[in-house]
């Protein structure tokens, strides 16, 4: 922690600021930073788990890089998805992040879905998206995907706001990384339309669902799976 707030600066926290993140208890690490940081605590799942319980927002980032969560109980990643308290940056990538390891993220990600909670239910949006860009076709539900591109279409300009963003997100996270769905993830984009999101002081924009999967078919890059969601 003492290696964070010396690493902490103004112009980062003004940034997360800008992004509607509160500033209350954070340093302001940069992303370079935090990389170097855990290199060095790489593989310390206890004290990544101690990091996570700081509620430091550089400090819970930092946790979800070096965290394994094929190591995390059940317990365990609830916990994390019900502690991300109002910061989108954890709940739509830490949390994810080691929920897609995890044997329980399939369940787990159905699960926090169904939440009330704004920024939980985005976890379990992302977390749906991670696994799809990571697990081979063979091992996903595609009925329980389909179901949820028409939970979305249904829903989605009704819901909170980051949940308004992560739906959208997994519509194109459908149509870039699960073949067979393709044709229902761009017909759920088409009948969606444009989504409004809050997007806070930035440039940040919403990316258009249909244009996003057209773009990944023309690449050719349809179904072309990644090895981690870790950035």
């Amino acid at each position: 922690m003492a290696e964070l707030r010396k690493k902490g600066s103004e112009k980062t926290r003004a940034m997360y600021a800008r992004h509607g993140m509160g500033t209350g208890n954070l340093y302001g690490v940069s992303m370079a930073d935090l990389k170097v940081i855990a290199k060095t605590i790489n593989g310390q799942q206890a004290l990544a788990c101690d990091l996570y319980g700081t509620q430091n927002l550089d400090a819970m980032y930092l946790a979800g890089m070096v965290a394994n969560g094929r190591k995390m109980s059940k317990k365990e990643l609830n916990a994390w998805a019900e502690g991300t308290g109002n910061l989108q940056m954890i709940a739509e990538y830490t949390v994810p992040w080691v929920a897609v390891e995890n044997l329980d993220g399939p369940a787990l990600a159905m699960q926090w879905i169904q939440s009330k909670n704004e920024f939980v239910a985005s976890a379990g949006w992302c977390t749906y998206s991670g696994l799809l860009a990571t697990k081979p076709d063979a091992e996903l539900d595609l009925k329980a995907i389909e179901w949820l591109l028409a939970a979305i279409v249904k829903g989605i300009h009704r819901a909170p706001n980051r949940v308004r963003y992560t739906m959208n997100n997994f519509v194109i996270a459908v149509g870039t990384y699960v073949k067979p769905l393709v044709k229902q993830a761009k017909a759920a984009a088409t009948k969606i339309g444009e989504v409004s999101v809050d997007m806070g002081d930035t440039a940040c924009v919403v990316r258009s669902a249909v244009e996003q999967i057209e773009k990944i078919e023309k690449a050719g890059k349809v179904g072309r799976k990644r090895k981690t969601i870790r950035c």
